[in-house]
C-alpha cells in the first residue's frame, strides 16, 4: 500500500484525491488545505498545519504554479519524496530538502468534471530510478497511460496542451458568441466539434485540415471577415494565414 499526502485542495488535487481513494493500492493518509472544504471525503484526515503532516511515501504538491517554489520552502520533509503536478514548473523548482519528482496529469480538470482518471495521461520524472519505480506504481494504480517525460519535454508538452486545449476552447467561445448574436443554437456545432476531435484518432491534424484557408478560397474568407468584429478579424486572419502558409511550405 502506497501512502500519499495531498498538499492542496484545488481542481487537480480534488480529482487526484478521489482517484486515489478508489484505488486498492493507495492510502490517502492526509490532505493539507488552507481553506475550509464543505465536501470532505470520509476517513481522510485534513489539516491546515504543515508542521502536522503525517508520514507518507509520496507528498504531492497540487497548487497554483506560481506558488510551488515558495510553498515547497516551508516543507520539512528531509529524505521524503516530494512531487508536484504542474506542467510548466521544473522539478528543481521544488526548493525543499527532499527527494524530488513530477506527477503531472495532462488533462483539463474542473472540480465539477466527471473525470475517469484511468484515461488521463500521467507524466513522471524523478531524480532517481528507485523513486521513478515508486511513482510509476502510484500512477498505474489510477491510470492506464503513464509516460516518462523530463522537464524539457514537459515544458513543450504543456505548451502544446495550451494550443490544443486552452486556445481551442477560446475559439469555441468565439463561435458561441457568433451564434448567440444571431440567435443560432450553438448545439448545431457540437457534432462538428466531436468529429473534428475524433478524426485525429486515425489521421494526423495536418491531414485532417479543411476549410477556406486550406482551399485558398479567398472570396469566402473575405465574406467571413466582413461579418466579424475587429478583434475577431485579427484572430481569423492570423489562423487563416498560418494554415495557408503551412500549405505553401510543402
Amino acid at each position: 500500500m502506497i501512502k500519499v499526502v495531498i498538499l492542496g485542495s484545488g481542481n487537480v488535487a480534488t480529482h487526484l484525491t478521489k482517484a486515489f481513494v478508489t484505488s486498492k493500492k493507495v492510502e490517502v493518509s492526509q490532505v493539507y488545505t488552507r481553506s475550509n472544504i464543505s465536501n470532505k471525503i470520509e476517513k481522510i484526515d485534513y489539516t491546515n498545519d504543515l508542521n502536522n503532516l503525517k508520514n507518507a511515501d509520496v507528498y504531492i504538491i497540487s497548487i497554483s504554479d506560481d506558488a510551488i517554489a515558495n510553498f515547497s520552502k516551508q516543507l520539512n520533509l528531509k529524505n521524503k519524496l516530494v512531487v508536484h503536478t504542474s506542467g510548466s514548473v521544473a522539478m528543481q523548482d521544488l526548493e525543499c530538502n527532499a527527494r524530488k519528482g513530477i506527477f503531472y496529469p495532462l488533462q483539463t480538470i474542473h472540480k465539477k468534471s466527471k473525470l475517469k482518471f484511468k484515461n488521463v495521461p500521467i507524466c513522471l520524472e524523478t531524480e532517481s530510478e528507485k523513486d521513478y519505480i515508486l511513482l510509476e506504481k502510484l500512477a498505474k494504480s489510477i491510470s492506464k497511460k503513464v509516460f516518462k517525460i523530463d522537464s524539457e519535454q514537459r515544458k513543450h508538452l504543456h505548451l502544446a496542451a495550451v494550443f490544443v486545449n486552452n486556445f481551442t476552447n477560446h475559439l469555441y467561445k468565439i463561435g458561441n458568441d457568433i451564434c448567440n448574436e444571431k440567435n443560432v443554437p450553438f448545439e448545431i456545432l457540437k457534432p462538428l466539434i466531436k468529429e473534428t476531435a475524433n478524426k485525429i484518432k486515425y489521421i494526423t491534424p495536418e491531414e485532417a485540415q479543411t476549410g477556406p484557408a486550406k482551399r485558398k478560397d479567398h472570396k469566402t474568407i473575405q465574406k467571413h471577415l466582413s461579418l466579424l468584429q475587429n478583434k475577431q478579424q485579427e484572430i481569423y486572419n492570423l489562423l487563416s494565414n498560418s494554415i495557408s502558409n503551412n500549405e505553401l511550405t510543402k
